[in-house]
C-alpha cells in the first residue's frame, strides 16, 4: 500500500508541475508569441513606400471592416520592406 500511495504522490506532482508550465506559457510567452504572429501577418499584407530608408517603414494595410489603418514594419536595409 505504500508503493502505491508513492506512486499516486508522484503522478499529482507530475500533473502539477506540467499544469504550472501550461499556466506559465499560456500567461506570458503566448501572448507575445501571438503579437508577433499577428504583426508579421498585417506586415505581410501591406502596402509599404519603396522609397523606405529608415530600419522601419509605416505601412498601410486593409482591415477586415473595409478601413485601413498603419503599422510599423521591418526594413531589410535594401529599400525593400521584409516580407
Amino acid at each position: 500500500m505504500k508503493e502505491a500511495t508513492g506512486e499516486l504522490n508522484m503522478t499529482v506532482v507530475t500533473v502539477v508541475a506540467i499544469a504550472a508550465v501550461a499556466a506559465f506559457f499560456y500567461a506570458f510567452v503566448w501572448p507575445g508569441i501571438k503579437s508577433s504572429i499577428n504583426r508579421n501577418t498585417l506586415c505581410a499584407n501591406a502596402t509599404c513606400p519603396s522609397t523606405c530608408t529608415t530600419d522601419t517603414c509605416t505601412c498601410t494595410y486593409i482591415k477586415d471592416d473595409g478601413s485601413t489603418d498603419t503599422i510599423t514594419c521591418p526594413n531589410t536595409g535594401n529599400g525593400t520592406v521584409t516580407r
